[in-house]
């Protein structure tokens, strides 16, 4: 937001001195596009020809712009298009044709940001992410003998994610077929026995799997086995995706070598069993809370993802908008009561509740929580956890935290 503002007072769009006059009479938390639009400080089509401008030059990226309120990113896009005299293309709505791709090398197309999406008659249309680079679109035009080329204008980020993910489906596919291999060789040399959990290509098939998971912001990993395929899906803004599907023979090894990380016993297949590991994955250290479920096929293997940097969230940025943040922020502030935080599955509850503690503990508070596990550790807070075997359940905690002469408690 910051970057935008001073691009915006850099351009002459918005005058500073007003700007100051307005925090001071509005407070910096009214400070907001929509705001500055409102009280006529800045004017729609200024503002749009100076972002369209830093777009052009790459002073800005789209992704600086993503969430802003006030900035409608798809209209710049169309605007852009219109004055590049090509059409803007949402590839969300567009029926790709993945035969049309495979004839294209997938690192040319990474390199430009560039994706096929269908032939019609003698023309194919190609999205770019920039279609001004020359170079990238005599690259893509030379793969289309015979045919007209279509440059249009696509979302940088829906092309890199539809181009990481036919990237990720390759690697799927190769380390499966290594796989295969290895339970071949490694079934002649045990006299039938398939110990495969071991191989170089299990461990790289599951490093491609967790980090996948982690650039798609999945919250769960479900990996499944059914009569035939191995199934491998993600939980993404509360709703399951399926990822990567490969054969049933690379379950066991897979599931094997998952049970190996989360001190699980590999040889118990018909009972549920719990564990969990910590790994570090794109530079960052993560906890994978592991549940395991016996099923007709083999068994259903279930990781939550659990960031590190999450029990340092900020409230602001757990993902609430304007109205919601402040009535939250002032009924966590109340000096008694209650607040319910509910929501389905990667709604973000554990999010929103590690920020508000963020947000409300004290040196001068006595902080309890009890919880089922203990996804995060936080310092300067009293955390318990369940353990039902021993008789440490909720009502018993409650009890005890009582006793305890609390000043907040999260349940």
């Amino acid at each position: 937001m910051q970057k935008i503002i001073d691009l915006l007072i850099r351009e002459n769009v918005l005058d500073e001195e007003k700007l100051k006059l307005f925090i001071d009479k509005y407070t910096e938390e009214r400070l907001s596009i929509v705001n500055l639009l409102k009280v006529r400080l800045i004017h729609m089509d200024k503002m749009e020809e100076a972002l369209l401008q830093a777009l052009r030059l790459h002073s800005i990226e789209l992704s600086d712009l993503e969430g802003i309120q006030g900035i409608d990113t798809t209209h710049l896009l169309k605007k852009q298009a219109e004055i590049l005299g090509i059409k803007y293309i949402d590839i969300s709505d567009v029926d790709i044709d993945f035969k049309l791709i495979k004839r294209l090398p997938l690192k040319q197309l990474m390199r430009y940001h560039a994706l096929p999406l269908y032939v019609e008659g003698d023309q194919v249309t190609v999205a770019f992410e920039n279609p001004n680079d020359f170079e990238a679109k005599g690259a893509i035009e030379r793969f289309f003998h015979g045919k007209i080329m279509e440059v249009a204008l696509g979302r940088k980020a829906i092309i890199d994610q539809v181009l990481s993910h036919l990237h990720d489906n390759e690697k799927v596919e190769e380390y499966s077929a290594d796989i295969k291999v290895d339970l071949e060789q490694g079934g002649k040399e045990n006299g039938g026995a398939n110990e495969t959990d071991e191989s170089p290509a299990v461990l790289k098939l599951i490093e491609l799997i967790l980090s996948s998971a982690i650039n798609k912001g999945a919250s769960d990993l479900h990996i499944e086995a059914t009569e035939k395929h191995c199934i491998v899906r993600y939980r993404v803004d509360g709703m399951l995706q399926e990822n990567f599907k490969t054969e049933h023979a690379i379950f066991s090894p897979l599931a094997s070598r998952m049970k190996l990380l989360s001190n699980l016993d590999i040889a118990e297949k018909r009972k549920p069993q719990d564990g969990r590991f910590t790994k570090v994955v794109n530079g960052r250290v993560f906890d994978f809370r592991v549940s395991t479920l016996p099923t007709m096929f083999g068994e259903s293997i279930v990781m939550r993802v659990l960031d590190k940097t999450k029990a340092l969230v900020q409230l602001e940025d757990a993902g609430m908008n304007a109205i919601s943040y402040k009535k939250f922020l002032k009924g966590i502030h109340y000096p008694y009561g209650i607040v319910l935080v509910t929501g389905p599955t990667g709604s973000g509850k554990t999010t929103t509740l590690y920020g508000a503690l963020n947000e409300i503990k004290d040196v001068k508070d006595k902080t309890i929580t009890v919880e089922d596990p203990v996804e995060y550790q936080m310092d300067g807070i009293q955390q318990v956890q369940i353990n039902a075997s021993s008789g440490l359940d909720f009502p018993a905690a409650l009890r005890s935290i009582l006793r305890q002469d609390p000043d907040k408690i999260m349940i």
